[in-house]
Order: C-alpha cells, then sequence, then structure tokens
C-alpha cells in the first residue's frame, strides 16, 4: 500500500472498525495524510506532495503547556 498523497510506503494503520472490522483508517508516516479504507480517494494534482515540496512546507510551531498544568 502507498500513500495517495506523497507515494510513501510508510503507512500505518491508525484506528479499526469496533464491529465486523468494516473499515480501518491508515496514516502516512511521510506527509502526515490519512484515510479511511472505504473511501474513493481523488486528490487533486495541486495537493499532491513529492519529496522537493515536502522540504520546503513551513514547521508547525508545538503549542506551549497551559499555565499550571504539570
Amino acid at each position: 500500500m502507498e500513500c495517495p498523497r506523497c507515494k510513501s510506503k510508510e503507512i500505518k494503520i491508525i484506528a479499526k472498525a469496533p464491529v465486523d472490522d468494516a473499515w480501518e483508517v491508515y496514516s502516512c508516516g511521510k506527509c502526515c495524510y490519512s484515510w479511511r479504507s472505504t473511501e474513493q480517494i481523488q486528490i487533486h494534482e495541486k495537493f499532491l506532495l513529492d519529496d522537493e515540496k515536502i522540504k520546503a512546507m513551513q514547521v508547525i510551531p508545538p503549542i506551549p503547556p497551559l499555565k499550571g498544568v504539570v
């Protein structure tokens, strides 16, 4: 299986249907895209990613911890 957005093979199952294995949710370890096994994936070519586009993406800053919460 490969990611429909970046074609990576770094796919893992992150959730399964609680009854009858009706669906699974997959996540790409490279571009963080996730999808359900029952979906028909149609990604517009403008949203497809390759190594160059991924390297050029901005890093999202981490959310600082709440004050007074350990």
